[in-house]
């Protein structure tokens, strides 16, 4: 049996990639991030969680941490450059970049 494909993570603030997760979980956690900032225009940090779950299988969840994946995303998206925080508390948005990545998985 082979073993599900990886998505190697970048961080942002660490600058190191040295973390991979699976693809099933990072595509559609990507997916809901991208699509909920982009409906949204800006959106509150505290909300992002919430939102990934409500637009993600609740299956997914079963045995995996929504907000531990939703922030190791995020900060994958932030490296990225494909969305931006600003202020504190943070509120995110999507950049050109991140509504060019939207636009290829959404085709």
């Amino acid at each position: 049996m082979a073993a599900e494909p990886r998505i190697m993570m970048m961080n942002p603030n660490t600058g190191r990639d040295d973390m991979s997760i699976n693809v099933s979980i990072y595509e559609p956690t990507r997916d809901a991030i991208l699509t909920a900032l982009v409906e949204s225009g800006e959106l509150p940090n505290s909300e992002l969680v919430g939102e990934v779950s409500a637009r993600t299988p609740k299956e997914l969840w079963a045995d995996n941490s929504v907000m531990w994946f939703t922030t190791t995303v995020k900060l994958h998206l932030e490296a990225n450059e494909w969305l931006e925080k600003k202020g504190s508390p943070q509120i995110l948005s999507i950049t050109e970049a991140g509504r060019a990545q939207l636009a290829e998985v959404t085709v």
